[in-house]
């Protein structure tokens, strides 16, 4: 019998707390620079295009394209080795910006770029919810 492991949780740091905060009332939101009106992420404490320290947290929708992503059929980590083989993507949100995340509810030969998705909180131990993304509407 092969023992279950958790997998790793997020981890907030000062500039990730809202972020998080925000996912755990099924809310995304990304910073948005108040000098250059873009949003951005990861978190951060400057914008990463012209070093603004002025911003805000903008709830985002939540929907997107996938601009990228890769099938990963090995595990790096013992928790993940029951869900090969599983996609992780960059999806780029109607708004704007670009999250990097897993997809669920689709086959990975069912991947496509530009395929629409949408954000699903998941539950995850300890109480915790991630933001995945799945396939938003049928699938062709």
């Amino acid at each position: 019998m092969t023992p279950t492991v958790d997998p790793p949780l997020p981890r907030p740091s000062v500039e990730s707390e809202p972020f998080w905060a925000a996912v755990q009332k099924d809310e995304l939101r990304f910073q948005r620079c108040a000098r250059d009106g873009k949003l951005f992420f990861p978190p951060a404490a400057r914008c990463p295009r012209c070093w603004s320290r002025e911003w805000s947290w903008d709830r985002v929708s939540g929907r997107g394209t996938v601009f990228s992503f890769v099938t990963f059929q090995r595990s790096y980590h013992p928790a993940f080795r029951a869900s090969l083989p599983y996609v992780v993507a960059i999806v780029e949100i109607e708004e704007g910006a670009r999250f990097t995340t897993r997809l669920t509810d689709v086959r990975v030969e069912d991947v496509r770029v530009g395929m629409a998705v949408e954000v699903s909180f998941t539950p995850v131990a300890g109480g915790a919810k991630i933001p995945l993304f799945r396939p938003a509407g049928p699938m062709p």
